[in-house]
């Protein structure tokens, strides 16, 4: 299987990662500055005689590099890698979120004919791929702006992975001498996840399509045409079977339509799972049941179905998810952002209320609580 995640995060999509509390609407700027290094350039000059020996032309690797270099801000990144995972009602809260599901539903509408077509064609239901773009990019929003080819340069000579980052920038080359984009719109994130679906350069290799019938495949485009047709064309060939459920909550109607494959509980207390075969597919895609779990959820929301009937039991903190929005909400109406309401605590509501708490002579602490809410209250 090829594992077009570069590594897993626990939460699933790596858009997710980087929302800790409501996203914005518009991507943030991410743009990362080059600085020489001679030990990269080295590395690039005995490098191009093991991409030529994989069929590389020097002219695309000359054309490739031409405006590459060395991204420190990469390597930060790559080092400095939280590890943590979230509950899955945090991840839902984001992953579903009602803003994501009111834009799904929009993106749904926009594209209908397109998705209507890439539906007939790889027998993906148009539901589903919107799911995976609204996870993987926002619906395009976070597509990444960071160049690819010195991203996988940098972590080749300077990370952890070296081999395979290498692999990945000679894969990243070849979509470059087949004329797919130009090193100028080759751009992704900083781990070089790549266009609306998040491609890494190795599975657009193997499942990326032409769907515009340009003679390009384009998922960096504005047009998602080709990303979306590449996300069902990855699904169709790892095993989705058409008019199937995921899975849903125990007691559902897609539920009880067939005898499941499995019945999981990610969360305890919370919503159990009834899950299907293709609950397995989506894990190709990102070998997480919680990722697998917010695409297959957040399909059914943008199709028309209501939330989870089975509550989430209050957090470690004794406070449900409510208590969390509302924190968040009183601690905005007092002066202190938390940049959002979604009821997870992430790295800008602890600022908040470690700010909160400064100001008002409190132990600093960060953390929520209902004591702190009361007081809000």
């Amino acid at each position: 299987m090829i594992d077009r995640r570069l590594f897993s995060l626990g939460l699933g999509a790596t858009v997710l990662s980087a929302c800790t509390n409501a996203a914005s609407t518009s991507a943030p700027k991410t743009r990362m500055q080059s600085v020489p290094n001679a030990g990269w350039d080295a590395w690039v000059s005995g490098f191009q005689g093991r991409a030529e020996r994989q069929g590389i032309s020097a002219q695309t690797i000359d054309r490739a590099f031409r405006g590459a270099g060395y991204l420190p801000g990469v390597i930060e990144r790559d080092r400095n890698q939280t590890e943590f995972t979230r509950s899955l009602e945090d991840y839902l809260a984001i992953a579903a979120s009602d803003e994501r599901i009111s834009m799904g539903r929009q993106m749904l509408q926009k594209h209908g004919q397109l998705l209507s077509r890439i539906e007939s064609a790889y027998g993906v239901e148009k539901e589903v791929v919107t799911a995976v773009w609204g996870l993987e990019s926002r619906y395009g929003q976070r597509r990444g702006d960071v160049p690819v080819i010195s991203a996988l340069s940098t972590l080749a000579y300077d990370g952890r992975r070296g081999a395979f980052f290498e692999s990945q920038l000679v894969a990243a080359l070849k979509i470059l001498q087949n004329g797919d984009t130009t090193p100028d719109n080759m751009t992704g994130s900083w781990a070089g996840a790549m266009g609306h679906t998040q491609f890494i350069p190795t599975s657009y290799l193997a499942y990326a399509v032409d769907f515009t019938g340009d003679g390009r495949r384009d998922i960096w485009s504005d047009n998602p045409a080709d990303a979306l047709a590449s996300a069902a064309a990855y699904l169709k060939r790892s095993g989705w079977v058409f008019g199937q459920p995921w899975g849903g909550e125990v007691g559902s109607a897609a539920a009880n339509s067939r005898t499941p494959s499995a019945i999981i509980q990610p969360q305890s207390p919370g919503p159990k799972f009834a899950v299907f075969r293709n609950f397995s597919v989506i894990k190709r895609y990102n070998n997480s049941d919680k990722y697998a779990i917010g695409v297959g959820h957040l399909s059914d929301r943008i199709a028309g179905a209501g939330p989870l009937k089975t509550p989430f039991g209050p957090d470690a903190n004794g406070l449900t998810l409510n208590d969390r929005k509302e924190l968040q909400q009183r601690l905005i109406k007092a002066g202190y952002d938390t940049k959002g309401a979604d009821g997870v605590i992430g790295s800008n509501s602890t600022a908040a209320i470690s700010a909160y708490q400064r100001d008002n002579g409190l132990p600093v602490t960060g953390t929520p609580s209902m004591e702190l809410l009361q007081r809000l209250r």
